[in-house]
């Protein structure tokens, strides 16, 4: 074997175990979607309780035995988990639309005279990607809410708003970095001609 067929050898074999890789991650999510849905459905089929009761009702008190029993409304914890989503998203996606703005349309202008903005705002927003979820949750329950009990003269700090501001911080790299990959995805083009148009910066950026 040649330098050449050892080289497209090494090649197919990293592409086969990258792949391998790949659908393991695949199978072990799926039999974990199948596992739940194995263990869960013992809910409805042998205990008995409807998928409405579940569903649209907020009466949680299921009972500690094997008999079954008890109540399983599930409402209030989709409800809270909806509240908390769309609040997170109404704190993040402004702040995350204007990082992936500056990194894409006004740090390149910036570059052009010399700067390098954008080469330090993308790393510190993937560094937020980086921190694992348990710290986020550390310093919420730790730093948040009780800033959140003392600031609001509540009694308890927990509440959909430290959850949605924890949730917020988690999901605003992920928002900042898919909303630059779309506007880089725009050609440049499009930019001169808005600007051939007689349209300012911000008025090529927005439409």
């Amino acid at each position: 074997m040649n330098k050449k067929q050892s080289m497209f050898a090494k090649e197919y074999a990293w592409r086969g175990l990258m792949t391998a890789g790949g659908l393991l991650v695949i199978v072990i999510t799926i039999c974990i979607g199948a596992f739940l849905v194995y263990k869960g459905s013992g809910t409805f089929t042998i205990f008995h309780h409807s998928l409405s009761d579940f569903l649209f009702s907020a009466d949680w008190g299921p009972a500690d035995n094997a008999e079954g029993g008890g109540t399983v409304g599930a409402l209030i914890f989709i409800v809270g988990s909806l509240c908390t989503c769309g609040l997170a998203l109404l704190i993040a996606t402004p702040f995350a639309l204007g990082s992936a703005i500056f990194m894409i349309e006004i740090a390149a202008a910036v570059e052009l005279m010399g700067g390098s903005p954008k080469e330090c705002n993308r790393p510190i927003v993937e560094i937020f990607a980086g921190i694992p979820s348990v710290v986020y949750g550390w310093v919420g329950l730790t730093v948040l809410i009780p800033a959140i009990k003392k600031i609001f003269g509540l009694q308890v700090g927990h509440s959909i708003l430290a959850a949605g501001i924890v949730l917020a911080l988690m999901i605003f790299p992920t928002i900042s970095n898919v909303a630059a990959d779309s506007i880089s995805s725009v050609p440049k083009d499009y930019r001169m001609a808005a600007y051939g148009l007689g349209s300012t910066r911000w008025q090529s950026i927005y439409k």
